[in-house]
């Protein structure tokens, strides 16, 4: 069954792209009943489902008579999607649907302006107009008897600048090369204009380097796998836990990428514990289903033999056969797998970097899935980025690296967030403090108290059994193991087997132990000499724990009265900031911060990274990467919105003037009805019931949203009536604006609309707009 069309309008109370299938759809073919909730009360009937010989109905939501081979439309209220095989019955949400349908659309895409740099008073700032300035406060002047915020900006020589908030989405954070302050700009000088002009031109030529690659993947015609069948339904169901709505979404991208004939090169980022593996399970079975092999790379032994066991155990009972290629087997058992490798009977193969040797020869590879990208060299990464070119590609990261990332946020590779906690996940409670015996002896006590396992890491082989040393001082009780990577495979897999059997207390060990290991008796981590480790290992030690119900700690410890680098406290302090679940995307954007952008790109690049900042370079080469690939970026038309109103954020209203920023930016970078409106749910949520300024900025970005989708370029009040242009009537629009004495002039496409006096003047526009815009979706559904 293929639901081609849904009903009339999308429901505006949530985010559809944000949804997808509970249960994979059925298989085709198979007749099937659909009912579809969560309609929007509209005037429109619902529209049929576009090739078949189905009927459509409206039925009360009591389903009084469902038959076979009739797609059946219910005005009710089911949250979730469900497929009943045995029955052949499928219930869809319209939500789901349309998920599903955009998934197959490819336009699922991450919105980088949610993923630029805050700032606040003090911080370096680049105004895309007139360069970098030190930003200095929000300031509120009055101008024509109307208050209004700015934000003032500090250029070279002491010139001032007074931005209106309204235009906040032209500043952002400046974040250049590592501990260079960047030199403020002259105002009214060609300066500014020779350095972005520069960076244009070196974000071309990188964005040529970077989509080169990309683009022969385009041109090669790429394997489409079939469409789930029952046994991937089966598999799927066999999942123990309930997915999240992210989950769920980046399922829907991933198999919609592998049925269409390009071949995928999708980034799925999600939080450590946040279900990525599954959805990678779900790639490789549905990869096989279709007689392709898979390779899975994981950056570590120990991982690799992990994923080993949990792909085994769930495809057993399918008869998809799973192998692992690792130093945890004999050189016999190795020559044996890569043999049937060859000959097309293992379907799925594991292992390290060692995947990459020119005697690993798959018969038939469909697919590679790549755990933690950042963690391989740069010889393999050559390696891969030649094996893109030939099959489809699935990259896992919980803290991509920033190039990763940044290539996502430029629209050349499809990336999917998964953002959502499992359900009764806690946040970890984090501890940054000097090393204390009183404190790790506590520590490693109350866990062991309640029957749980500690990961004490010590990273520095040569020291380690001083490190155990002083855990047996503090723990004397405590059953104490040792991993590293220097051990020998035989003593590092019983180490592995007798800590996850629960044999073990505390597990002295270096960052061996740092991606994806899974063990949910582990819930407290103690770091020692944590100053010493970058900011993506310490986010990646921290997810090894806190991966069950439980509450989990961690501590991340450094020496006694010790000199701390102010890189190495920025770290700190940004793994002590960002506690809250689901919070490595911010963590990379952090570690970009702290580490500098020059190590983004090349050594050509870091020149113009140092004169214009990440975030502008950024919108520069995701400008270029479209230019290149002669695509024409969305171009929402720049409102000019002038009217005789307050609007700003009372500083009684948000105290903190960071907060009023973030909050500034996010409305004027809200781009639909529904980000307006999580936006003033989090304000009376955070801060209360919204004072008429504040009340009157979010109208407003509500009106540019309206305002944009109708194509209007100015609204402004003349001689008491509205001033609307340019704006383009449909008929109903035209009676309504008639209705209400409105004057349409078709020539010059400007509407003059009357005010009222005892109504305040956005409700009267927002009205108008709506008005306007249905009448718009009217004609284009005509």
């Amino acid at each position: 069954l293929t639901f081609v069309d849904s009903t009339a309008r999308e429901a505006s109370t949530g985010d559809a792209d944000s949804r997808a299938l509970t249960r994979p759809q059925l298989h085709s073919g198979a007749p099937a009943d659909l009912a579809a909730s969560q309609l929007e009360q509209s005037s429109a009937p619902p529209r049929a489902s576009q090739g078949a010989a189905h009927e459509d109905r409206l039925l009360s939501p009591r389903l009084p008579s469902l038959q076979s081979g009739i797609i059946t439309i219910v005005d009710s209220h089911v949250s979730t999607s469900l497929i009943i095989p045995s029955a052949k019955l499928g219930i869809l949400t319209l939500a789901d649907v349309s998920a599903r349908s955009a998934a197959r659309r490819g336009q699922r895409r991450v919105d980088p302006t949610s993923l630029t740099f805050p700032y606040k008073p003090g911080d370096y700032v680049v105004h895309a107009t007139h360069g970098i300035a030190l930003f200095k406060q929000i300031v509120r002047q009055e101008v024509v008897g109307l208050e209004r915020d700015y934000l003032y900006l500090e250029y070279a020589h002491g010139d001032k600048l007074f931005t209106p908030v309204e235009q906040i989405d032209k500043i952002t954070r400046y974040v250049g090369p590592e501990g260079t302050a960047p030199r403020l700009t002259r105002l009214n000088t060609s300066d500014w204009s020779r350095a972005t002009n520069k960076a244009r031109k070196a974000a071309r030529k990188l964005a040529f380097d970077l989509i080169d690659l990309y683009a022969r993947r385009s041109a090669v015609q790429g394997f489409a796998y079939q469409s789930d069948n029952d046994l991937q339904q089966q598999m799927e169901l066999l999942f123990p836990y309930e997915e999240t709505p992210d989950q769920l979404a980046a399922i829907a991208d991933v198999k919609a990428d592998m049925e269409s004939n390009k071949p995928m090169d999708r980034l799925i980022c999600g939080d450590v514990g946040f279900g990525k593996t599954e959805v990678a399970l779900r790639a490789a079975f549905k990869a096989a289903q279709s007689g392709k092999q898979v390779m899975l790379l994981s950056p570590t032994t120990i991982l690799a033999q992990q994923h080993f066991t949990t792909f085994d155990e769930r495809f057993s009972p399918f008869a998809v056969k799973v192998a692992v290629l690792s130093r945890f087997r004999t050189g016999a058992q190795q020559k044996q797998t890569l043999l049937e490798f060859s000959e097309g009977k293992v379907d799925v193969l594991i292992g390290t970097h060692r995947l990459l040797s020119s005697d690993v020869n798959p018969k038939d590879l469909g697919l590679i899935i790549i755990d933690e990208e950042q963690r391989f060299g740069v010889q393999h990464k050559e390696q891969l980025k030649n094996l893109r070119e030939q099959v489809d590609v699935l990259t896992l990261s919980a803290t991509p690296i920033p190039r990763t990332m940044q290539m996502a946020i430029s629209g050349v590779r499809d990336m999917s967030l998964i953002d959502t906690p499992p359900a009764s996940r806690t946040p970890i409670k984090v501890h940054v403090g000097e090393w204390d015996e009183d404190v790790v002896s506590g520590a490693i006590r109350r866990e062991m108290e309640r029957g749980g396992q500690v990961y004490y890491v010590s990273n520095r082989v040569k020291s380690i059994d001083a490190a155990v040393a002083r855990v047996q001082a503090v723990a004397p009780e405590a059953r104490i193991s040792i991993a590293h990577g220097q051990m020998s495979e035989r003593e590092l897999e019983k180490v592995m087997e007798g800590f996850a059997a629960n044999q073990v207390d505390v597990l002295v060990a270096t960052t061996i132990i740092e991606s994806g290991l899974d063990n949910p008796h582990s819930n407290t981590l103690i770091i020692e000499d944590s100053q010493r480790l970058g900011l993506a290992q310490l986010y990646q030690l921290k997810g090894r724990v806190g991966r069950s119900h439980a509450q989990a700690y961690a501590y991340f410890l450094f020496p006694t009265h010790s000199s701390l680098t102010e890189t190495a406290v920025e770290r700190l302090t940004a793994i002590s900031e960002h506690q809250e679940l689901g919070s490595g995307m911010k963590i990379a954007m952090r570690d970009l911060e702290i580490r500098g952008a020059g190590s983004l790109m090349g050594a050509e690049q870091h020149g113009m990274l140092s004169a214009v900042g990440f975030d502008l370079f950024a919108a520069m080469l995701k400008e270029a990467v479209q230019a290149a690939r002669s695509e024409k970026p969305i171009a929402y038309p720049d409102v000019r919105i002038d009217l005789p109103v307050h609007f700003y954020l009372p500083e009684e209203y948000i105290p903190a003037a960071d907060e009023r920023v973030l909050f500034y930016r996010r409305l004027a970078a809200a781009s639909s009805l529904a980000d307006v409106q999580a936006i003033a749910d989090q304000l009376l949520h955070s801060y209360g019931a919204l004072p008429v300024p504040v009340q009157n900025l979010v109208d407003r970005a509500l009106v540019k949203v309206l305002a944009g989708e109708l194509g209007i370029h100015s609204i402004s009040i003349q001689r008491g009536k509205l001033n609307i242009e340019p704006v383009e009537l449909a008929t109903k629009a035209r009676s309504f604006v008639e209705a209400h004495k409105g004057i349409y002039m078709v020539k010059s496409q400007r509407l003059l609309y009357p005010l009222t006096k005892q109504v305040a003047v956005f409700t009267v526009l927002i009205e108008l707009l709506e008005h306007l815009l249905e009448g718009k979706q009217e004609n284009h559904d005509l």
